[in-house]
């Protein structure tokens, strides 16, 4: 389930080569009755259209985006798996840290061994992720990098699926020591003052990009929880 239309659901169905249907959900309609019935609740944000990659204006969440979730049901709509993401800076605002499928497969076969009568399982708080995420000071040198260091630039989901978001991550995270090793050459080579200029005019330029970034990507704190569901 994605909140995008139809349209794209279906698309990133065949570039993503999941094997399995997506259901677009752009309203939230499906997130909504899901909340409603207590079954799984989700974090939602909305980048909004000033933080859109060039060429992807075919990108369309009409009320936003949810982030990432895993809910499983057997046919007597009891919950046999639940997990939430809390989007954080150390999973790049739930761009990363996900539960492995062996994981959620062996939790799922646990509850189907209980009675169909069973209580719902609780939200998995404690999974076995995939990854440790990536620090966030990291992250944001990337998208500079993926912006020729011009800009903070996202990674677009282009057509191609992951082999393609991997390669370009590949070239990026390849500038950050040649950009680096530059500017140790600039100030090895030229008088001091003017390197500093420059690096302090670079700076400049950058900190819009890097605080719409840091603002555009949540962090949600501890004592935070997704709209319709009480604080504890």
């Amino acid at each position: 389930m994605t909140s995008e239309p139809q349209s794209l659901a279906r698309s990133a169905q065949a570039d993503w080569d999941t094997g399995f249907e997506h259901i677009g959900d752009p309203h939230q309609e499906i997130l909504a009755q899901c909340t409603e019935r207590g079954w799984l609740s989700l974090f939602r944000n909305d980048f909004g259209d000033d933080f859109k990659p060039e060429g992807s204006d075919w990108v369309s969440h009409p009320k936003g985006y949810y982030q990432p979730g895993v809910l499983a049901l057997s046919r007597e709509a009891r919950v046999l798996y639940r997990w939430s993401c809390r989007p954080t800076r150390k999973n790049v605002g739930g761009a990363a840290v996900r539960p492995t499928a062996p994981h959620v497969w062996t939790s799922i076969q646990s509850a189907l061994t209980e009675p169909s009568n069973a209580p719902d399982v609780p939200h998995d708080d404690n999974p076995v992720y995939d990854s440790t995420g990536i620090p966030w000071p990291l992250f944001v040198s990337l998208l500079l990098a993926n912006g020729w260091f011009l800009r903070p630039v996202p990674f677009n989901l282009q057509s191609g699926g992951g082999a393609r978001i991997q390669a370009r991550l590949l070239k990026a995270a390849i500038r950050i020591p040649i950009f680096a090793a530059a500017w140790g050459a600039a100030f090895s080579v030229l008088p001091t003052w003017i390197p500093t200029l420059a690096l302090a005019g670079w700076i400049a330029k950058i900190t819009p990009g890097v605080r719409t970034i840091n603002r555009r990507f949540q962090n949600v704190g501890p004592g935070e929880n997704p709209a319709g569901v009480a604080s504890d």
